[in-house]
């Protein structure tokens, strides 16, 4: 099944966690990634199937911008990223996300 990574990031935590506890609630999605950006900015990162990272960044991103000050600084998906991107970027699913991989 083709895989897809999501990543939202916001300005402000409680943005960040907001989006965060939507995604994982919203698709059959697994948090592989979650830091600091720059600047107050956080940032996480989801994989799963396409059409269920689809619905999670959508309900995530709409969780983020309902938060208090929650602001969506950037987003993007992407669809079946290439090996080589997964081996230079800490997406892979490791050994403390497995156990809630779905």
């Amino acid at each position: 099944m083709p895989q897809a990574v999501g990543v939202i990031q916001t300005l402000g935590f409680p943005a960040v966690l907001a989006a965060a506890d939507e995604m994982v609630k919203g698709g059959r999605v697994t948090l592989v990634y979650f830091d600091k950006a720059e600047r107050g900015e956080f940032l996480v990162a989801i994989r799963g199937p396409v059409s269920e990272v689809n619905v999670a960044m959508e309900a995530g991103k709409k969780a983020a911008e309902a938060s208090y000050g929650g602001e969506v600084v950037s987003h993007y998906i992407v669809p079946n990223p290439p090996e080589n991107l997964l081996a230079v970027l800490p997406l892979e699913y490791t050994e403390e996300v497995e156990q809630f991989r779905v």
